[in-house]
This record gives structure tokens, sequence and C-alpha cells, in this order.
């Protein structure tokens, strides 16, 4: 009777196993899935760990906040986003070590408009783990002067203002598919300068990441996943400044069937989070 049970208890457990419905599953970069504790363990061995987000998606920003958690319970980490332009570095620095408050901060800096529901709790984690955290990113301001007027626009700022950004001149290969990629899909209306604009902010994302790094830590970066989709953009530009980086990436998407990894995003990167299609946007 005993040994009964048992069977029907066990039964039971797959039963109901079986019967949730997931939110997302991990897959490794070759479509095999694989499992949250498989990618902790591969990340902590990682210098960078670049985690490409869909920025209205919860499981994403659930997850940088889970992973960062446990990165953390590890070894020494550095956070970094692309979310925090360089030069809202000293607000972010003033409301990390309690000098201004939450109000202030959203006053001064210029913060997105889901920051509080989706970067708060990893910036509010960094402040309360005494975690340097990065505003990684060039000011939009000029990223938009760059798809006017290109790269030569830079020229003309002033010593501050090239501060917030990578160094000049910045290499740049037009080639690269994912800029060729952005060409094809603004069709006629993409101009040269497109590309250029999203390059100065993967390269200063990279620059601000490599300038921040720590000797034995892990930097964990959050960017929107085409930021690092196939080890470009963010990838190539640390492969470039500092070819020795050892980077592990994250790359997000979303499918209606969470069962099998949709050929187009084979190689994408290290791991790739799907998410249903269906889940629920944060704005």
């Amino acid at each position: 009777m005993n040994l009964l049970r048992l069977s029907l208890f066990f039964f039971a457990l797959s039963f109901l196993a079986a019967a949730q419905k997931p939110a997302y599953q991990l897959f490794t970069n070759k479509g095999k899935k694989t499992q949250y504790e498989k990618m902790l363990a591969d990340a902590s061995k990682a210098e960078v760990v670049l985690f490409g987000e869909y920025h209205d998606n919860p499981i994403c920003h659930w997850l940088q906040l889970e992973l960062t958690r446990d990165l953390a319970a590890k070894m020494p980490i550095v956070m970094g986003a692309e979310m925090i332009e360089a030069d809202n570095q000293r607000q972010l620095d003033d409301y990390l070590a309690g000098r201004i408050d939450q109000k202030q901060f959203d006053t001064l800096a210029r913060l997105w408009n889901n920051h509080k529901t989706d970067y708060k709790p990893l910036v509010d984690f960094a402040k309360d783990q005494k975690k340097r955290f990065v505003a990684a990113n060039i000011p939009r301001r000029y990223a938009s002067m760059v798809a006017k007027k290109g790269l030569e626009s830079l020229t003309t700022l002033t010593d501050e203002e090239k501060s917030w950004m990578m160094p000049q001149p910045m290499p740049y290969d037009a080639a690269l598919p994912g800029y060729v990629n952005m060409m094809k899909m603004m069709g006629d209306h993409a101009t040269d300068n497109f590309p250029k604009a999203q390059a100065v902010k993967d390269a200063t994302m990279a620059h601000f990441i490599i300038k921040n790094m720590q000797a034995g830590s892990v930097f964990v970066h959050y960017n929107g996943t085409y930021h690092s989709d196939h080890y470009e953009g963010i990838g190539w530009y640390l492969k470039t400044y500092r070819p020795q980086t050892r980077i592990f990436t994250i790359a997000t998407v979303e499918q209606d069937n969470l069962d099998k990894l949709d050929a187009e995003h084979l190689g994408k990167a290290d791991y790739i989070l799907v998410v249903d299609k269906d889940m629920t946007k944060t704005f």
C-alpha cells in the first residue's frame, strides 16, 4: 500500500510539473535547452557579462536582478548599464552614496520612463551592497548629432563633453552584419550615419566597461540585446580595445514556442533567453 501511495505521489508531481506553463526557457548558442545554474556557473568565469534585454520585458529585468545577486554572492562585481548616460555619473554616485534621494535623482538625471519598475531594483542593489555602478552610455544628444552630421561632428566638442564618450578617433566597421542590418531595416530612410550613431553607443559602453573593470571581479552590464547580439556591438569594441577580455553574452528573444530555439536565433549569444511572446510588457 505504501508503495502504491508513493507511486501516486510521484505521478501527481510529474503531472503538476507538466501542467505548468513556463514563461521562459534558456538555450545554449547551439539551441540546446539548459538550466539557470549552468548559465550562472559559466557567467562567473567571465570578466564581462553582457546581458542583452528587451527593454519592456519583465522576465529580462527579473532575471538580470537574480543573476546579479547570485554572481555577487560568489565574487566581487561591478555593474553598469546602457540606460544611464555617462554625464549623469555624478548624480548616480550621489544617489548610491546617499547624498541625494530618489526624488532628487529623478530630477537631476535623465532616467528612462521605466526606471522605477525595471532599473531601480538593480541600482538599489548596488546601493545596498556598496557596488560600483557605471553610467556607461554616451549622452543621447551626441549620438543624435552623429546620426545627423556624422562622426566628424564630435571633434567640435569640449574636452569635458569628450570625456563622456569613447576615445576619438573611433574604430568603425560598416560591414559588421548588425550595422548592415540596421541600414536594411531603415530602408529608404537610412543614411551612412545611422549605424554610426549605434556604433558610438557600442564603443562608449565598451570604453567605460574596460575603464571600470576590476581585477578578480566580473563586470555585469545591462543593455538592449541588439547591442551585443552575435558578439558584435559592445562585444566587438571590447575585443578591439582589449582583445584578451573574457566576455559572456546573453541574448533575449521572444517566441510562441519555448520548446525549441528558432533557427534564426542560433549563435546569437552564449546563452539565449527565450520569453513567451505573450509576456506582459512593462511599458
